[in-house]
C-alpha cells in the first residue's frame, strides 16, 4: 500500500513534532511539498513559514536542529507527525516545547531551558518575537501590550509620529537624539509588522529584490500596476 499526501489539495500540511522517547509535543509547524522532500532527503526538519514565506530548516540560525528518527501521517494523509531527536530548544522562547501555557490555570508550565537572546543573530528578528509574545501580556505591565489593547490605529499612529521624531533628530544634527529616535521608529514598526503577522525577513527578502536595480525603475514599475 503506498502513502502520498494531495499537495493539489492541501499545499501546506500541519506538523506535529514529537520527541523522541519521552513522547513530549514539542511543536506545531507546517510543511509544503519541498519541506518534505528536504526533510526526507536530509534526514532534518525542514518547514514552511507561513509569515516568512519560505522554506526553513529548524535549527538553521540557532543550531538547535531536529534530527527525524520517523515520519507518520494521519488516516486522511493530510497531517504528519515527526519524531525527532531535539537539539537544544524547539521553543524561539528557549524552551524545550511550544506547549508551555497552561490554559485552565493560566500559568506557565515550563522554563526556558536556554538564553533566548542566544538564539537570534539579528536583534531585529529577536526583538520581533518579544514582541508578537507581548500580544497576550498585561496591557497595564507591557507598553506593546498596550499598544496591542489600543488597536490599528494607536499602532499606526505611533509610526507615524516616531517617524517625525527620526526627521526633527536629523534636521538637529544631534547624533545621540538621531539613534534614540531611529531605534524608537524601528520598534514601533516591529510592532505594526507584527499587528498584520508580517516577519521582517519578508523586508529583507524585499530589499534583496531591489538590488542592482534603479530606484527610479522601481517606482515607476510599482505606478504602472
Amino acid at each position: 500500500m503506498e502513502f502520498a499526501i494531495d499537495w493539489e489539495r492541501t499545499p501546506l500540511v500541519p506538523v506535529i513534532v514529537q520527541e523522541r522517547g519521552s513522547g513530549q509535543v514539542l511543536m506545531l509547524a507546517y510543511m509544503n511539498e519541498e519541506a518534505l522532500r528536504k526533510t526526507l532527503e536530509s534526514g532534518y526538519a525542514h518547514y514552511y513559514s507561513r509569515s516568512r514565506q519560505r522554506l526553513w530548516k529548524k535549527g538553521e540560525k540557532s543550531g538547535n536542529y531536529q534530527k527525524v528518527h520517523s515520519i507518520k501521517l494521519d488516516c486522511d494523509n493530510d497531517a504528519i507527525l515527526l519524531e525527532v531527536e531535539q537539539h537544544g530548544s524547539a521553543c524561539h522562547t528557549g524552551r524545550l516545547s511550544c506547549f508551555y501555557k497552561d490554559l485552565t490555570t493560566q500559568s506557565v508550565t515550563a522554563q526556558p531551558i536556554q538564553d533566548p537572546d542566544q538564539l537570534y543573530t539579528d536583534i531585529l528578528d529577536r526583538l520581533y518575537h518579544v514582541i508578537q509574545e507581548r500580544k497576550e501580556a498585561d496591557p497595564t505591565k507591557s507598553w506593546t501590550a498596550k499598544l496591542f489593547h489600543r488597536g490599528e490605529d494607536a499602532i499606526l499612529k505611533k509610526v507615524i509620529e516616531e517617524a517625525g521624531e527620526v526627521a526633527l533628530a536629523i534636521k538637529g544634527k544631534k547624533q545621540e537624539e538621531i539613534v534614540h529616535e531611529g531605534a524608537d521608529l524601528l520598534y514601533h514598526l516591529l510592532v505594526a509588522l507584527a499587528w498584520a503577522n508580517i516577519s521582517p525577513e519578508l523586508l529583507y527578502a524585499e530589499l534583496r529584490r531591489r538590488f542592482g536595480r534603479s530606484g527610479i525603475e522601481e517606482k515607476a514599475q510599482r505606478r504602472d500596476r
